[in-house]
């Protein structure tokens, strides 16, 4: 039986990268889908998508909003989107090919057999796979996870990681409408939640590489909403029951 996959990947001025992303997901095997989620790009990086759609009908979608809404509400969207389509797999990358495209395949594999419910892309199960980052941004990014653990007692070594495959079981018992951050420390509480949940999580070892092309989008304000977020889910569970849902 062949799983259908949806591969998410928010976009905000991406017009030196999409291209290069969208011709490299659709030549992996496996046939991926794709969908792009724009929050405006003043760069024309949708104009891009939908010239690219010609050659790749009915695998390449676009989906555009009218400004920048923040990363979680982008990749809620998007699993809406699958879900309502009956896609089986649900990833989630980055455009700036920091996450490898062709580590998709591996994601998918970790979880296709549903020995596990939900695959992450770790920069430090095995070390720390970072290649052009700061020494501070390094250290920074790798203690966040050291304090996720710390604080939740979340048993992933990067909490943070926001290169994912999710079998569909987990966007469908996870409240989507609970989760209430839409910076990085979205990419925790998704984690957080499905683990209360009780879903099985793998890390599979990935090599992360900063972008070369186009601007980051981290600030401090967005590392301030995880480190604070971290306690707030933390507290939350406290008095929370965590259960499953059966649709969204």
């Amino acid at each position: 039986m062949s799983h259908r996959k949806l591969v998410i990947v928010p976009t905000y001025n991406e017009l030196e990268n999409i291209s290069d992303m969208v011709q490299t997901v659709m030549e992996l095997e496996g046939n991926f889908e794709l969908l792009i989620i724009d929050d405006g790009s003043p760069d024309g990086t949708a104009g891009v998508v939908k010239t690219l759609q010609n050659s790749f009908e009915g695998r390449l979608h676009l989906m555009e909003r009218a400004g920048k809404l923040g990363l979680g509400t982008a990749y809620i969207a998007g699993f809406r989107w699958a879900l309502e389509r009956d896609y089986d797999f649900i990833f989630e990358m980055d455009c700036d090919f920091s996450h490898d495209p062709k580590d998709l395949i591996r994601l998918y594999q970790g979880i296709k057999n549903r020995d596990f419910d939900l695959a992450i892309g770790s920069r430090y199960i095995t070390g720390v796979n970072v290649v052009n980052w700061p020494m501070g941004r390094v250290l920074m990014s790798y203690f966040a996870s050291k304090y996720v653990n710390f604080v939740t007692g979340l048993p992933i070594h990067d909490a943070t990681a926001g290169f994912k495959c999710y079998h569909r079981s987990v966007l469908e018992g996870i409240k989507l409408d609970a989760i209430q951050f839409i910076g990085y420390a979205f990419q925790i509480e998704m984690k957080f939640t499905a683990w209360k949940l009780g879903f099985k999580l793998l890390e599979v070892p990935i090599i992360f590489t900063d972008r070369t092309r186009g601007q980051s989008k981290m600030s401090p304000k967005i590392f301030k909403e995880a480190v604070l977020g971290v306690i707030w889910m933390k507290v939350k569970s406290w008095f929370k029951p965590y259960r499953l849902v059966k649709s969204n």
